[in-house]
């Protein structure tokens, strides 16, 4: 090295010699890690054409311009890059970086080659940016920038590791003396890689500068001496190769045996963990049976005769000390349920004289058996009865869609490289589709929308909360089966629903917006009740499950009461995404409020465990007023049926160890107030679809250019041609992407000349700030109906 030194400064005067001495300026110091800045200018790009910037030692900051492959089209673009805090990043331009980021990439996992003097390779799982500098010294220093951003990026997620292990202090201390001397080492060994490395590279620099000099016109004497030099550059490169090879031998052995003693070490502490809390919900169960039997007062403490009717049913054997029918019942809630016990009573028999239940919650029993009483009418087991649809002429629709083909795909294939990512924004073939759009999914809530028209003929804001609670669980049950996600609405699409001669309501949908993809949705109906909402789905993949979590409030106003609800969605699941049978499942609370009366009724989705005895998809809650006191409490499944149980009295049980007290209701019988439709005849083969479903994208007259049943992808799908579809959906996805960064231009031009851009706006609907929540939501302007009578179109754009 001495040597090549000296070759340096004798030779300043040729051109050769002066790019190496600029190559070797271009490294930084390996001992302050300080990082050169490129100019953030569009012409002062670094290297020979701007010279080299000035920059804040030490900036952890790296930025300039690079070009980067596109495609076979359009080659190279060129883009500005910014290197930070471990991430490369990229943008068109310079104005993109306060609003729009076009890609990144994380270094710390990433993989770094130069493919020739010019270019750079970063490659991190599946995704791979091929980048090209202006000149072999620009290279070199992004690529020094680079390899020391990704050492301190791996140096910076294991000391996030290590501080994450401090949340279990007994578990760390176990592996402290596994992992320590393993970090240790292994840290020493990626900073003696990364040093290595460099010099490796810098070495390959010196021996292409040493070769071009043996081609210079120069003294024999100095031709040998520069073949010496030559060899002992390649001499330094095996060695540097070698050394590198093997200290990576050695982290990878290193490496693997840790990964190994972890995996165990973290195995052994699940099983222990699940085999806690197993016995501790078996202790939990026991303990909350022995004092359901001893704190419900009323219940006899003396020996119970034995019922073969129902799993835990208990019979007073002494009728003076108890004012309950002998056929009384009780089921007890898991701890995960809502903490109350239902005690079932026979109203024939029930006396309210001498009860020792504390009164507070009281009712009458023979408001409960009115001949005329809505949840009377609703306890009708007959399908027609109960939808009323044989009392209105109906237009014939179609009963069947043609069978879904049986394709295979290879599903790992596609989705190993979305863990983690935004699912409306990862290209999906057709195949995990079913023929239907999320606004015709969103319009599927109103199949049981005689709910909503029993509900309007309740006197009582608590009875006509249980008819609103029903509605919100019945919309959950078409979901049972359906595994397939739906088309992703282009922005602007819509989809009318018109049922308002036979059914009573018309209902529209149109989406907001694109990123995030929102929906508004406005019901009228006739009946009495206007629905609306602006959904928001937020998804994520997680390797073996999908969660989907609605963004939104959902309001329902009745039109003579003037009562206003408002409650949210639940979380749903879709289990098994890689291995095994795709399952749904709904988690979570709903809190529906009236916020007229201030009635509340809180219902719990408990999630599937496979340790719990409760009924899969079982749906729990209780109907309050705005004073607290407890009127109906609701039970059920969310793929079944929902019933309803009117509170005669409530009383306060004994506290658990846990300090929860758990509230004892004595209820008249359930009334059933939703039940599901049986699916249509073949539905297994239809994409499980619901007789409202199937109907749902069947082609229409007069409807807006813009509705969903005039989707081409679709279409082809539901027809059964998915080859012809997917090819459709690449085409409308593309047209749709030309036309946002049509607008990012706009916006990126109003911005420059120093106007404000509003961006897209809906064609039917207007943000507007809710005056019960407080949010700013989409609702309906009005519009639609009049254009589609007038068949005026002319404000909707061409999407598809």
């Amino acid at each position: 090295m001495g040597k090549a030194a000296a070759l340096c400064g004798g030779g300043g005067t040729t051109t050769t010699t002066r790019g190496l001495v600029s190559l070797l300026s271009a490294v930084p110091c390996l001992a302050c890690h300080e990082l050169p800045a490129m100019s953030a200018e569009p012409g002062g790009r670094g290297g020979p054409a701007g010279g080299p910037p000035a920059a804040p030692p030490g900036s952890d900051t790296y930025k300039g311009w690079l070009f980067k492959w596109t495609n076979y089209l359009k080659g190279y673009q060129r883009r500005w890059f910014v290197l930070s805090n471990g991430l490369l990043s990229y943008y068109r331009t310079q104005a993109e970086m306060a609003h729009t980021c076009r890609g990144t990439i994380n270094l710390s996992t990433a993989h770094i080659d130069t493919e020739d003097s010019c270019n750079i390779v970063l490659s991190n799982g599946g995704r791979t940016y091929h980048l090209k500098a202006n000149s072999e010294v620009e290279r070199q220093r992004w690529v020094t920038a680079l390899e020391l951003a990704k050492a301190k990026a791996i140096r910076m997620r294991n000391n996030q590791s290590d501080d994450s292990g401090d949340e279990e202090p007994a578990s760390q201390s176990d592996k402290s003396e596994l992992h320590g001397p393993l970090k240790t080492l292994s840290s020493k060994l990626e900073d003696l890689s990364t040093c290595n490395e460099l010099i490796a590279k810098h070495g390959a620099a010196l021996q292409r500068s040493l070769s071009e000099l043996e081609n210079l016109r120069l003294p024999p004497d100095s031709g040998e001496k520069i073949k010496a030099v030559n060899e002992r550059a390649t001499l330094f490169r095996i060695t540097s190769n070698a050394m590198i090879n093997a200290c990576r031998d050695f982290l990878d052995l290193a490496e693997s045996h840790s990964r190994k003693w972890q995996r165990l070490l973290q195995h052994e502490r699940e099983q222990r963990i699940r085999l806690e809390e197993t016995i501790e919900q078996l202790a939990k169960q026991h303990n909350s049976l022995e004092r359901a039997c001893r704190g419900a007062p009323g219940l006899a403490a003396g020996t119970a005769s034995s019922s073969g009717t129902a799993k835990g049913s208990v019979q007073s054997a002494k009728g003076e000390a108890s004012d309950e029918d002998e056929e009384t019942e009780y089921f007890d809630a898991m701890e995960d349920a809502p903490a109350f016990i239902t005690v079932t009573a026979d109203p024939k028999h029930h006396r309210r004289s001498g009860s020792n239940l504390s009164g507070a919650s009281e009712g009458h029993p023979e408001d409960w058996n009115l001949e005329d009483s809505v949840f009377e009418s609703s306890n009708q087991s007959s399908y027609n009865e109960s939808t009323g649809k044989d009392l209105l002429p109906r237009k014939r629709r179609r009963t069947r869609i043609p069978d879904k083909p049986n394709y295979s795909l290879n599903l790992w294939s596609i989705m190993k490289n979305c863990i983690g990512k935004e699912l409306s924004k990862i290209p999906m073939p057709v195949n995990f589709n079913e023929p239907l759009s999320m606004l015709q999914r969103l319009t599927e809530d109103l199949e049981y929308h005689e709910l909503l028209d029993k509900a309007v003929k309740c006197e009582s804001s608590t009875e006509q909360m249980c008819f609103v609670a029903a509605f919100s669980v019945s919309s959950y049950s078409t979901t049972v089966h359906r595994t397939a996600k739906p088309f992703n609405p282009l922005l602007g699409e819509t989809f009318e629903l018109d049922r308002l001669e036979e059914l009573g309501f018309r209902s529209l949908c149109e989406q907001v917006s694109h990123h995030p993809p929102a929906a508004a949705h406005h019901v009228y109906s006739r009946r009495g009740w206007t629905l609306w909402q602006e959904i928001t789905i937020a998804s994520k993949f997680r390797g073996k499950y999908l969660s989907i979590m609605p963004l939104g409030a959902i309001h329902l106003e009745f039109h003579s009461s003037g009562n206003h609800y408002v409650w949210r969605k639940v979380t749903s699941t879709v289990h098994n995404i890689i291995v095994g049978k795709l399952w749904i499942d709904q988690s979570g609370e709903i809190e529906i409020v009236n916020h007229k009366s201030k009635d509340k009724c809180q219902l719990k989705f408990t999630p599937y465990s496979y340790f719990s005895r409760d009924v899969p998809r079982k749906v729990t809650g209780v109907v309050s007023d705005a004073d607290g006191k407890a009127h109906y409490v609701m039970s059920g499944t969310w793929d079944e049926k929902m019933e309803c149980s009117k509170i005669l009295h409530s009383s306060h049980g004994s506290t658990s160890t846990e300090g929860k007290q758990k509230t004892v209701y004595q209820t008249l019988s359930p009334k059933v107030l939703w039940r599901k439709y049986p699916l249509p005849e073949n539905a297994e083969n239809m994409y499980f679809f619901s007789e409202l479903a199937l109907t749902l994208n069947e082609p229409e007259e007069r409807v807006a250019p813009t509705d969903s049943r005039l989707r081409p992808d679709q279409r082809l799908m539901e027809s059964g041609r998915w080859d012809e579809a997917n090819v459709e959906k690449q085409r409308l996805e593309e047209k749709q992407r030309a036309v946002r960064r049509r607008r990012e231009a706009e916006a990126v031009e109003a911005l420059e000349e120093g106007k404000d851009y509003e961006g897209y706006i809906p064609l039917w609907f207007e943000r507007k700030v809710d005056a019960v929540t407080g949010e700013l939501i989409c609702v309906y302007k009005g519009g639609y109906w009049e254009a589609k009578d007038k068949q005026d179109w002319s404000v909707c754009p061409d999407i598809f």
